[in-house]
């Protein structure tokens, strides 16, 4: 009792945050086609997930759907009827003539029909109530094609009942018909709730309690209790209940479910800390920012929402399709009907052809081809970092021959770095650097951050220097055992009146030629190093490149700097273009100028001041904007700032459009092949297909399609 408790208070949490996040709950994801159909006649645990459409209602009644109800309904059903067949079989004519064996007693030709009508009754009415929906909403579909089946077969053995027509009655051909399509509906739908469950995954991040810290102590609160300003105590091990901001403490945390960085991500006092994600083993102090639908996993969530909802040419293609085949079908059928009376009169085989041709013809694997590559697709994107904001966005990614990358804060960190050292003859690199660092402690010029960083990254110790003074736009003053020591520009050896040494003025030469700046310590009366900094290339930006032009795309860069800067970082990561001291307002001509020469470009930038640009180009990635998924003029959203996470997108969409190709020629090809053997073109040889084999098929096609959509899951989109 305790674990089903547990279960449906979880289950209250995720659609609590699901509707926090924006996501209306189960019952209001109506399908614009063919969903909320009427489930009058089941129990009311069933009525409440009976919305089941055309090849699963993915692809119309939104992806956060709990498809448990369904999976639970159909699973019930094929069970109970699968058990009333035992009977029908037994005691069926044809089944005893076949395996030479007989059972007459009164009353006993009253055994299949009785239990027939039960399974039709009990197993089929899913079925006939979707299909009466479909027709109200006349839009036939595969409901219409299965109902259409099984009720031809029941009416033809309930009037032999009644009326001699010369043949055997249906009554086995029905009931295993019947049980096939149920177990075919339930596989599919454990196959659409595993698909679709991402949303739900990621509303588990979330814990149900937080400790809120309180002038005697803390307190443990809700986390819908929270708000802005609340500073929070995390534990070591427990998930971060909000967005927000550490304000004492350091500590590891595991951000894999939202950026898809399997590395745990250090993070100290002022550091930013995101809603879902797991501390590791130090204790945090951190100040809530943003709660409930603010957070970045609530614009998670429903960008993920959006984009399972949003569709590709190619779904929209395969609707139009799985729509036309219910007029295929019915009209093959009609066909089929005429033919086979011409040839050999009407009795039993006759409707055994015409519901088989309606069996074969159901789109359930051309319905299914489709969204459960999208779900899955877009689930697998979101665990890597990728949100698609639209689907055609991603579609099209796997035709780009262009990438253009702004600089600042994409190919570089956007922030100051020092690329490059060089001492007199008799000093060390490691000294200098110490020493600088020491110098530098109190300053906050950015360069001075960036020196102090460099000397940590080394793990130097630094000496004690005393009397720290700032000399106003030239540099900073310290004393090192009595001795006045400096870190500045060229502007303090100009107030000291000194010289380079021709070692530092050929570092200088050179660092000015790429446009960057350099730093220089002064001791004993004389500069014996020199520091270049420049903004620091992201160590990935070069394999980005590379892996682009493996794959025979343009790769080029769009900056504001100088051209010599510019150049600079190209040569550094081979870029192909370079686009130099562009206006912001400029960069969507910059766009325009690659697609004149009739390639297709995607733009990645911050999805700020990029936005036209983004825009324009054919598909707009956002980058770095993992806290503000709201990024309306991107397609496809980077969590991270990444840029092989570009390449990853790139590589998702080739594979996701593999995958919709072969389950689409597969259900199709499927469909040309199967329905006239249900028809009987081959009978003249000799074969016939049996109505249960026919069920078997069609479901075996929607098995296979659900199996290869899911063979996406164990892509390696780093290899792909």
């Amino acid at each position: 009792m305790q674990h089903n408790h547990t279960d449906n208070h979880d289950s209250e949490k995720e659609q609590l945050y699901k509707e926090q996040a924006g996501l209306e709950p189960m019952e209001k994801h109506a399908s614009m086609d063919h969903s909320q159909h009427d489930m009058s006649g089941m129990d009311h645990g069933e009525m409440d997930h009976s919305q089941h459409e055309m090849g699963g209602e993915m692809d119309h009644s939104g992806h956060g759907t709990d498809h448990t109800g369904h999976e639970n309904m159909f699973r019930q059903r094929f069970w109970v009827s699968l058990v009333l067949t035992i009977p029908v079989l037994i005691f069926s004519p044809m089944i005893q003539s076949w395996l030479g064996y007989s059972i007459d007693f009164p009353l006993s030709q009253w055994i299949s029909p009785l239990f027939g009508v039960i399974i039709f009754v009990y197993g089929g009415l899913p079925f006939l109530q979707m299909a009466w929906t479909e027709f109200e909403q006349r839009e036939p579909g595969m409901m219409a094609l299965i109902s259409l089946a099984i009720t031809v077969a029941f009416v033809y053995s309930v009037f032999t009942l009644f009326v001699d027509l010369g043949g055997e009655s249906f009554w086995w051909e029905l009931v295993t018909l019947i049980d096939v399509m149920l177990l075919g509906h339930w596989i599919e739908m454990r196959s659409v709730r595993q698909a679709s469950g991402s949303l739900d995954e990621l509303a588990k991040l979330m814990p149900d309690e937080a400790e809120r810290i309180t002038d005697g102590g803390t307190e443990t609160v809700a986390v819908s209790q929270l708000r802005e300003g609340d500073v929070l105590l995390v534990r070591p091990g427990a998930s971060v209940p909000a967005d927000g901001e550490i304000v004492e403490g350091s500590s590891r945390l595991d951000e894999s479910m939202i950026t898809g960085e399997s590395k745990p991500v250090k993070k100290s006092d002022g550091d930013a800390v995101i809603a879902g994600t797991v501390n590791g083993d130090g204790s945090l102090r951190v100040r809530v920012t943003a709660t409930g639908d603010a957070t970045a996993l609530s614009g998670i969530m429903r960008l993920v929402n959006e984009a399972q909802n949003s569709k590709s040419n190619t779904q929209l293609l395969a609707d139009r399709a799985a729509k036309m085949l219910f007029y295929v079908a019915l009209g093959t059928a009609v066909l089929t009907a005429i033919g086979w009376i011409i040839a050999v009169g009407f009795d039993v085989e006759v409707i055994r052809r015409v519901v088989t041709v309606l069996v074969i013809a159901c789109p359930h694997a051309l319905g299914l081809a489709i969204p459960l590559v999208v779900a899955i697709s877009t689930s697998k994107a979101a665990n890597n970092g990728i949100l698609v904001r639209d689907r055609r966005a991603l579609e099209a990614a796997r035709e780009l021959n262009a990438v253009i990358f702004d600089k600042t804060g994409t190919l570089t960190k956007g922030e100051q770095g020092i690329v490059r050292m060089t001492t007199v003859d008799g000093v060390s690199e490691d000294d200098a650097l110490a020493l600088a660092a020491a110098i530098e402690g109190d300053s906050e010029h950015m360069v001075a951050r960036a020196v102090r960083e460099a000397a940590q990254e080394k793990g130097l110790s630094l000496p004690q220097v005393r009397d720290f003074t700032a000399i106003k736009g030239r540099g900073v003053q310290a004393t090192l055992d009595g001795e006045s020591v400096y870190v500045g520009g060229p502007r303090l050896l100009e107030k000291l009146n000194l010289t380079l040494p021709d070692t530092l003025q050929n570092f200088t030469d050179r660092a000015g030629r790429e446009g960057h700046s350099v730093v220089y310590l002064i001791q004993h009366n004389q500069a014996v190093a020199g520091f270049e900094s420049a903004d620091v290339i992201r160590p990935e930006s070069l394999q980005a490149v590379k892996a682009l032009h493996d794959m025979n795309i343009e790769v080029a860069m769009l900056t504001g700097d100088s051209q010599a800067v510019a150049d600079s970082v190209a040569a550094e990561l081979g870029i192909d273009t370079v686009f130099a001291q562009v206006l912001p307002e400029d960069k969507y001509k910059k766009v325009q100028e690659l697609q004149s020469q009739n390639k297709k470009v995607a733009m990645v930038g911050d999805g700020v001041n990029d936005a036209p640009a983004l825009t324009r180009a054919d598909v707009g990635i956002a980058i770095g904007s993992g806290t503000d998924v709201a990024v309306e003029s991107a397609g496809i959203i980077l969590v991270q700032s990444n840029p092989l996470d570009v390449v990853k997108a790139i590589r998702l969409s080739k594979v996701n459009h593999r995958k919709m190709v072969q389950n689409i020629w597969w259900a199709a090809g499927y469909n040309i092949i199967a329905i006239p053997l249900a028809a009987g073109v081959l009978a003249p040889v000799g074969f016939v297909m049996p109505v249960a084999i026919g069920a078997l098929v069609m479901s075996l096609s929607t098995v296979i399609v659900a199996i290869n959509a899911n063979l996406l899951r164990r892509v390696d989109l780093s290899e792909a």
